[in-house]
This record gives structure tokens, sequence and C-alpha cells, in this order.
């Protein structure tokens, strides 16, 4: 986990969130948590390939310097790009925004 990462939510239970939202038809999907190494998780489990999401050129530069390390590791990685319009989209700001609708008054509430 990223130690600047603030979740809004424990791992289990973002796990669940996630499993909940996978179609039924994808019967060969899992969703598991773990701590520590992704490459060192992968091995465990017999996974030979990582998929990523890239949104920008900076996530690009990371996320090559991750690959690299992985292949060594024998670990293969696939990026898969974000949709334009979602580019600008990250964790931090779906929290913001989360934040903001909790705080903002309803359109609907009596007074």
């Amino acid at each position: 986990m990223n130690a600047d990462k603030r979740p809004t939510a424990e791992a289990t239970t973002r796990a669940v969130r996630v499993r909940d939202a996978i179609p039924a038809a994808w019967g060969n999907v899992e969703v598991d948590t773990w701590t520590g190494l992704t490459t060192a998780y992968c091995l465990h489990r017999g996974a030979t390939l990582i998929v990523r999401g890239l949104r920008t050129a900076p996530d690009l530069r990371h996320e090559y310097q991750l690959a690299a390390m992985n292949e060594q590791l024998g670990i293969q990685t696939v990026w898969l790009p974000s949709r334009p319009q979602l580019a600008a989209t990250s964790s931090t700001v779906a929290r913001a925004y989360r934040s903001a609708q909790s705080a903002r008054p309803s359109l609907n509430a009596e007074e």
C-alpha cells in the first residue's frame, strides 16, 4: 500500500465493494487483499501477469520502473490506458468530491 494514501475504508470492505461491482458472468475474476509486495503475492498465487491502469504520462514513467523491477522477478505487466475523460480522475479527487457532496446541504431537506 502506498504510505501516502489514506483509504476511507478497510481493505476487506473495499474488496467486498469491488467484488459486488463485478458482473456475475465474470466467474473467473477473483478479488483479494494482501500486504507486502505485489510480485510476492503474484508468485505465491502462481500468477505471471499484472494488469495495471495508466492515466497520464507521469503514471507511465512510474509504472515503467515498477514493470522493469517486476519483470526481473518473473512477473510481466500489461498496461491499460484510461478513457481520456477519466484521465484526471484519481482516488484523491474522488474522495474530495465525495466529501464535498456529503458536506453539501440536501436540496430536498426540509427547513
